[in-house]
């Protein structure tokens, strides 16, 4: 089984990706385990948050959203109008931004960027197991 989400609009916002996440995790009830639902949750909604906040700031925008639960994973996939790769910034302890790769890279079991001819694509999966 599959559960599934997508939203593919001029404007997605943090707060439409996050619904989306809920949407699926919601559909995919019985598919999460049971004594990690919760968390798992709570780190897929951080890893959107950071994926749509990364190419809002740094890409001019989301122009397409999918969420799905397959394969022992919970994937997030963003992509945007943007071919340069994702990129970690040096920051100062203590400032404010630059940790969004940091956060998605030590909840997620793995990140995968891929670069098309209309822009990328960063696909996030946290792992079912």
């Amino acid at each position: 089984m599959s559960a599934a989400q997508a939203l593919e609009t001029e404007e997605i916002s943090c707060a439409d990706a996050r619904v989306a996440v809920r949407a699926a995790m919601a559909e995919a009830g019985r598919e999460l385990p049971r004594d990690r639902a919760g968390q798992l949750g709570e780190d897929a909604l951080l890893v959107v948050s950071e994926l749509v906040t990364n190419a809002l700031v740094h890409a001019g925008g989301v122009t397409r959203l999918e969420v799905d639960v397959a394969d022992g994973e919970f994937r997030l996939r963003v992509s945007d109008a943007s071919r340069t790769a994702p990129q970690r910034v040096r920051t100062r302890k203590g400032s404010p931004g630059g940790y969004g790769l940091v956060v998605i890279e030590r909840l997620c079991s793995r990140m995968d960027v891929e670069i098309g001819p209309e822009g990328k694509t960063v696909t996030a999966a946290l792992s079912l197991r």
